[in-house]
């Protein structure tokens, strides 16, 4: 069990008009690679998690975070790492969403994650 200290990230959970909500693939070579995620990453220090995602998502998605509200926050511990998830509702942006990354995205329907965060698409 790792015994650091935890990596605080910010992540946005990005609903469309339609009411899905964007997913992408992580690089198989980065930690959990090869998982499907809801963008976002590390707050840096004396950064606020609100500024850490509008950076994030600027840098990852191509959008501006307009408004966006606590959704809840997840303490999750792998074999070599901690980490703090503060995950936010992305209510209102502005951009077309891609992922700037270069990693595989989908838009898809809630009811289409499964527990695992692997899309169950038909």
């Amino acid at each position: 069990m790792a015994s650091s200290d935890p990596v605080h990230v910010a992540v946005g959970v990005i609903e469309n008009a339609d009411g899905d909500v964007f997913i992408s693939r992580r690089h198989k070579d980065l930690h959990q690679g090869d998982k499907w995620e809801f963008p976002g990453g590390k707050v840096e220090a004396g950064e606020t998690v609100y500024d850490a995602l509008v950076r994030e998502l600027q840098e990852e998605c191509n959008i501006r975070v307009e408004s966006a509200s606590p959704l809840t926050v997840i303490n999750h511990a792998y074999n070599d790492k901690r980490v703090v998830l503060d995950v936010w509702r992305v209510t209102s942006f502005t951009g077309e969403v891609s992922q700037c990354d270069g990693q595989e995205w989908l838009w898809v329907p809630i009811y289409a994650l499964g527990p695992t965060n692997s899309p169950k698409l038909m």
